[in-house]
């Protein structure tokens, strides 16, 4: 049998079963943005990178208010995370140039959501032909940069949409 190492998955394997606190709660408490890998806060809602990524520039739209579902959301936090969701992808257009995107919300585990408590709209860019035999057969994603390059190059497109 072949093996396929990824031992940069181990942290989020050791933080699977993690109940206390809230990724994103304790990412905006944080003083440091690059650290919580926070890009841009507003008011209502901020963008983050994702921490276990499918794609390069895998980011979210999180909400600032704590809390897991559309129905509890404002229509104006709501209408922010979108807005976010659109200079997110202005500034992924700037910095990766994809051919196209995922934009999706999970409510729920069922759902698929990896946070419940706290809602969130995944933002990942796609390429023609990125969909490759990894995650597939060796159930690991092929990233070419790491987070801190990631962003670092978001941060610097982010900013020329201000």
């Amino acid at each position: 049998m072949d093996r396929l190492w990824a031992p940069w998955r181990i942290p989020y394997v050791g933080a699977a079963d993690r109940t206390n606190g809230c990724l994103f709660c304790d990412a905006l408490a944080s003083s440091d943005d690059r650290k919580a890998l926070v890009l841009l806060r507003r008011p209502l809602a901020f963008l983050i990178l994702n921490a276990f990524p499918y794609a390069s520039g895998h980011l979210m739209a999180a909400l600032t208010r704590h809390v897991g579902t559309i129905g509890e959301a404002t229509p104006a936090e709501l209408g922010l995370a979108m807005a976010l969701v659109q200079t997110a992808m202005r500034a992924l257009d700037r910095a990766y140039h994809p051919d196209g995107y995922n934009v999706g919300l999970n409510q729920g585990r069922v759902a698929g959501a990896g946070v419940e408590g706290h809602l969130h709209i995944h933002v990942v860019p796609r390429w023609s032909g990125d969909a490759n035999f990894m995650p597939v057969l060796g159930e690991t994603r092929v990233l070419p940069e790491s987070l801190e390059a990631t962003y670092d190059r978001l941060s610097s497109a982010l900013a020329s949409d201000q």
